[in-house]
């Protein structure tokens, strides 16, 4: 269930006042159970996924894609799946862990285990919002955020897209109020 974080340390988990906080922002906060079936919970049980696994676990929340493409156009979907023994991990959240946008919009729906998006205000405020499993986060292009783990050595998230080459981190040089950890580093 989301949490939103502030700099100064206080959170909330308030899903009603997070959701409105992001909506400031254009940001889209859902809550979507995770598949509860036993194969499903399986996989998401695993650490890491056999590309058939992963397209078994993609098609048990196909009803999910299929809504999104018939309300915002997306064309494809993929798993991504990040573990604490993923090869090239650090450099791998190292280039979402700076300040950065995308041109199309990022979309998650987090199926097991949780991460941090990290939002950038009119102000020039900060926060962090923790996403877990059952979260639906949709992320307009053009938004200011960056991405961690955190003290989650864990997740597992279908991404969709309208067109993938819009995926690519454009930096922005701000500097992050919140110090990176060292699962980010």
């Amino acid at each position: 269930m989301a949490r939103m974080i502030f700099p100064n340390a206080s959170e909330t988990a308030d899903f009603n006042l997070i959701q409105a906080r992001l909506a400031k922002l254009g940001i889209t906060l859902r809550r979507w159970p995770a598949p509860q079936d036993p194969r499903a919970g399986t996989l998401l049980g695993q650490k890491a996924l056999s590309d058939p696994e992963k397209e078994e676990l993609l098609k048990s929340v196909d009803h999910r894609f299929e809504k999104l493409q018939r309300e915002k156009g997306y064309t494809t979907r993929d798993l991504v799946v990040i573990h604490e023994d993923l090869p090239g991990l650090a450099d791998l959240l190292g280039k979402f862990a700076k300040i950065h946008l995308h041109t199309d919009d990022e979309v998650r729906y987090i199926l097991a285990g949780r991460g941090y998006f990290g939002f950038v205000e009119p102000d020039d405020g900060q926060f962090l919002v923790e996403v877990a499993a059952g979260d639906y986060i949709n992320v307009p292009a053009n938004t200011e955020h960056w991405f961690e783990m955190r003290d989650s050595g864990r997740i597992k998230a279908v991404r969709y897209f309208i067109d993938t080459s819009g995926w690519t981190p454009v930096y922005t040089g701000r500097v992050r109020e919140f110090a990176e950890t060292a699962a980010t580093a």
